[in-house]
């Protein structure tokens, strides 16, 4: 019976990629928390209910798979937000609070026809850290037990992944910790190990690992920013390949999923480049089961990167963008399907969007009525292409 769990979750024709828009009752929640009006206690009651609407919400909508929509954290960052030693997320509260109320609350109506490239977020939050990495709380834990508790259907957890942790660590003003990247890099690989064996005890079946850094291997401007700050590259490419199967080695009782994308904050992007230059060593080294990537715009380049993925792992594309609130149709994701069939059997071949809807609390200009009914186009165009959902 496990083993069918598993395989279904692994042959999932529909998928989400974790982040869902917050109702304005939610955003009143945190605008009120961060300006000290109310207390966590308040805003838990309010994640509590907004939370048990949207795994209900989901529910009638038929989605195989189910998340909370993130709707517990500053940004999709925070599954590593609760360990000692490194605080990136105080100063991100300012601009979460700067923008919520730029955008004021109410239901956001989209506007955008195209999206922009926004500054990369990352320079920003460069931190180094005042003491050894120590994991205080498993948040992802306790946002699986709740929602868990809600539904019988299967609830993913997202996690950030380990280059990603590195991208926000300043390690030229951390020596006096830690040596060197690698040393840091084993803490948080210990750290993140913690956080998947919890969850896979407590029933977790199904865990997607956010790594938008590997993107920055085929963007110029990253690639010349990494080259700035004196690493190689390709080092750093193996290096955190090494690091992501290090997370997920022998937690034999879960699906892992990995999530690339060029950016997704506030429906703006942050890199561009075709698959290329990374599809090879990626694929073919990487040892998660599905493969989530971004295929909304011409900024994720062709398929043709598609035909180095190994017989035995799934890629889900994604072809529905969450950046802007028109709705793709079928006959279109239909077609763009059968285009990577060129490159890849369609058995192998799995549909979402390109990301989240709200890689942070704000969240991208789209309207809750956009969002939902881009995924019962997606739940629709599965039935047509693959016959179930499930």
């Amino acid at each position: 019976m496990e083993s069918k769990v598993l395989e279904d979750l692994r042959c999932l024709r529909v998928d989400q990629v974790g982040s869902l828009l917050r109702p304005p009752i939610l955003k009143s929640a945190f605008v009120s928390f961060l300006k000290k009006i109310s207390n966590k206690q308040e805003l838990y009651q309010v994640q509590d209910r907004c939370i048990r609407d949207l795994i209900a919400t989901q529910e009638a909508h038929q989605l195989p798979v189910l998340t909370d929509g993130e709707f517990r954290r500053l940004n999709f960052m925070e599954s590593f937000g609760e360990v000692a030693g490194m605080d990136q997320w105080k100063a991100r509260w300012a601009d979460i609070l700067q923008a919520l109320e730029e955008q004021q609350i109410e239901e956001v109506e989209s506007t955008l026809d195209l999206p922009e490239r926004g500054a990369a977020p990352v320079l920003s939050i460069r931190k180094p850290v005042n003491q050894k990495l120590q994991l205080v709380k498993n948040r992802p834990l306790g946002e699986y037990l709740f929602s868990s508790d809600l539904t019988d259907r299967p609830v993913k957890i997202t996690l950030i992944g380990a280059d990603r942790i590195v991208q926000g660590y300043d390690y030229q003003n951390s020596r006096s910790i830690y040596s060197d990247i690698d040393e840091f890099l084993v803490d948080v690989v210990s750290i993140e190990r913690q956080i998947v064996g919890q969850l896979v005890e407590a029933g977790c079946r199904y865990i997607q690992i956010d790594e938008p850094a590997y993107t920055r291997y085929v963007d110029e401007h990253s690639l010349e920013a990494m080259r700035s700050w004196g690493e190689d590259p390709s080092e750093t490419l193996n290096r955190s390949i090494q690091a992501d199967n290090k997370v997920i080695e022998n937690f034999s009782g879960a699906i892992f999923g990995l999530h690339l994308c060029r950016g997704n904050r506030q429906s703006m992007w942050h890199r561009e480049g075709a698959y290329d230059k990374i599809a090879e060593i990626l694929f073919n080294n990487l040892n998660h089961h599905r493969f989530l990537l971004e295929y909304d715009t011409e900024r994720a380049g062709g398929f043709e990167p598609l035909r180095f993925v190994p017989k035995n792992k799934m890629v889900v594309l994604g072809l529905i963008t969450t950046k802007v609130g028109k709705v793709e149709t079928v006959d279109e994701l239909k077609r763009r399907i059968e285009e990577a069939t060129q490159y890849i059997p369609v058995e192998q071949l799995a549909l979402s969007p390109q990301c989240g809807f709200a890689s942070n609390i704000p969240g991208n200009l789209l309207s809750q009525d956009d969002q939902w009914r881009k995924l019962d186009v997606m739940l629709e165009t599965a039935d047509q292409v693959w016959g179930a959902v499930g």
